[in-house]
């Protein structure tokens, strides 16, 4: 299977790595690109029930390209992606998942499964009038994106996923923990390893929506903060959750902290909280509940699993939870992937939001050299 890899930086790559010439026209053209100056409009749809909120920009005559966002974000969390790739030419849009934003909410923890994300996601393509999109995901997005992908190759030109590699998350709990690097989270003392918050949602629900609930701009605040080189090699904070008895200790809510400014905006945040105020956490802590559902959903996957469509991944070199630098989390996804191209980002978890101009590079150059025949001219 093809395989390629890139360190990638937008000033500059990596010692070692060739810049191509269709790098240097892509990385000059989004140089001189005006920043959010394409309009981004607001939309729903409504599919076999289930409302989507959406943001859109560019040309509606432009190719599909669908940004399925993660844990506990919103739509806005493309913000810097929707009007780049709009700018050269292709039709973005960024839905609300379930039980986010503006979308419809459920009360139950098994309609938060994949099965029902995914089939949300296929209606708002039908909707959209489209056979196929290029579809990007980020975090619980990126198994969205995996999904689809292994389970309706029909409806995808291509896939590209930000953090959460292939054949892990959306097959379960277990699927990660087996490739846990134990050189940092010694099995006795870390026995799930870094992935420990997943199972206090499932013993601790309760507790942890109520924590979240009690304050959602100061978690906004907390959660969206740039990567720390300094805990390279170190366990996450995630792997001590159930030890020390939830997420803040015995503490109620989150701690009030100083907003990370080259990140977030003060506007964005009481965007996300505002949204989470509305709809609850019970929605999107959920998506934590459902891994015996979702590793019987996953195994329905056609063409055994592999995925022949380009891929495109982009691994942070600083998120301490989807560890894909030292552990062994990427390789399923390196066996199963026909034409992979990887490429890391020096970041934390947030990455879109953190280095959104080397996301934007990575994605326009990949839809480049993959797709010369989609790409506007």
């Amino acid at each position: 299977m093809e395989h390629t890899s890139h360190r990638l930086s937008f000033k500059r790559l990596e010692p070692g790595n060739r810049i191509r010439q269709g790098d240097i026209v892509i990385a000059n053209r989004i140089a001189t690109m005006p920043i959010h100056t394409t309009e981004t409009t607001e939309h729903t749809v409504t599919t076999n029930g289930h409302t989507t909120h959406y943001l859109a920009a560019g040309s509606d005559n432009g190719v599909l390209i669908i940004f399925v966002h993660g844990w506990p974000e919103l739509s806005i969390s493309w913000r810097h992606q929707l009007p780049a790739l709009a700018g050269v030419g292709f039709r973005a849009i960024a839905p609300d998942c379930r039980g986010y934003g503006g979308s419809s909410v459920y009360q139950r923890h098994e309609d938060y499964a994949q099965e029902q994300v995914v089939a949300d996601m296929i209606g708002l393509l039908d909707a959209l009038g489209c056979d196929k999109a290029i579809w990007v995901g980020h975090d619980w997005g990126c198994p969205v994106v995996w999904n689809i992908a292994s389970h309706h190759p029909e409806r995808c030109h291509g896939v590209a996923n930000l953090c959460v590699p292939y054949a892990t998350l959306e097959r379960g709990l277990d699927a990660c923990v087996a490739l846990v690097n134990r050189d940092i989270y010694p099995k006795e003392k870390f026995p799930v390893g870094q992935w420990d918050y997943q199972l206090f949602y499932q013993e601790n629900f309760e507790k942890a929506t109520r924590t979240f609930d009690a304050n959602p701009y100061n978690i906004v605040k907390l959660l969206f903060r740039k990567g720390d080189p300094a805990g390279f090699g170190k366990p996450a904070g995630t792997a001590l959750i159930c030890q020390q008895g939830g997420w803040f200790g015995d503490a109620q809510a989150a701690p009030d902290i100083p907003r990370d400014e080259e990140v977030v905006t003060e506007a964005d945040l009481h965007t996300y909280a505002e949204a989470l105020t509305r709809n609850g956490f019970f929605g999107p802590d959920s998506f934590y509940m459902n891994h015996e559902a979702n590793e019987v959903y996953a195994d329905k996957f056609v063409n055994d699993g592999c995925l022949e469509m380009p891929v495109l991944f982009l691994a942070a070199q600083y998120d301490y939870v989807c560890e894909s630098i030292t552990s062994r989390l990427a390789e399923p996804m390196r066996e199963t992937c026909k034409t992979l191209d990887e490429v890391v980002v020096n970041s934390g978890h947030w990455m879109a939001q953190e280095r959104p101009a080397d996301v934007n590079f990575a994605l326009i150059r990949w839809l480049a050299n993959r797709f010369p025949h989609l790409c506007p001219k």
